[in-house]
């Protein structure tokens, strides 16, 4: 999600992404901050995306990330992956089993 959400909306802050993945799903994703900072610490580490500092929309300093290149091509496995589950759970679905 961090991912998709940088990849569509540029480099945010941590604030930021969090509270567009929980507009995006009607609240129903709540996100604190320990996990937010914990996933771009992941992310950062396996250098999908970059870090820096600059100044947010009330002019305080704040780390801005954005998706780089192996990151995107880490979200288009994620969505590879994401729809193969999809698509067998709907196969699944249809024949009356539970997954």
């Amino acid at each position: 999600m961090v991912l998709q959400t940088l990849d569509s909306l540029g480099p945010q802050h941590g604030y930021g992404i969090a509270r567009r993945i929980e507009q995006i799903s009607d609240d129903i994703l709540r996100l604190n901050e320990g996990t937010v900072y914990a996933s771009l610490m992941r992310l950062q580490h396996h250098r999908w995306i970059s870090a820096s500092w600059g100044a947010s929309e009330n002019n305080r300093k704040a780390k801005f990330y954005a998706i780089t290149n192996a990151g995107r091509r880490q979200l288009a496995r994620e969505v590879e992956n994401w729809d193969r589950i999809v698509g067998v759970i709907a196969r699944l679905r249809l024949t009356g089993e539970q997954p």
